[in-house]
């Protein structure tokens, strides 16, 4: 485990999964898995399906702002560069 991944995981509701760091958030209908990965400094959206077992890559322009701007405010409280919330893969 990197230290930014155990910076993010001290966040409310990210858990630590070796390289990466994963939240989950339901809103408007929509459920999405955030993940963090430390070697390659980026994030990545998942869109999880009605079954809860089943997610999908999603664009980041998909993905509400509201809910962007949270990962970027717990990347910047966890010391991570929050523009890497931007990058694209």
């Amino acid at each position: 485990m990197t230290d930014a991944v155990a910076a993010l995981a001290d966040r409310d509701g990210w858990r630590a999964e070796g390289f990466a760091a994963r939240v989950h958030y339901e809103g408007a209908g929509d459920r999405y898995s955030i993940e963090f990965y430390a070697p390659s400094d980026c994030v990545l959206y998942w869109k999880v399906k009605g079954d809860g077992e089943t997610a999908v890559p999603v664009g980041r322009s998909t993905v509400p702002d509201p809910l962007r701007a949270r990962i970027r405010e717990d990347l910047q409280a966890a010391g991570i560069d929050p523009a890497v919330e931007r990058r694209e893969l």
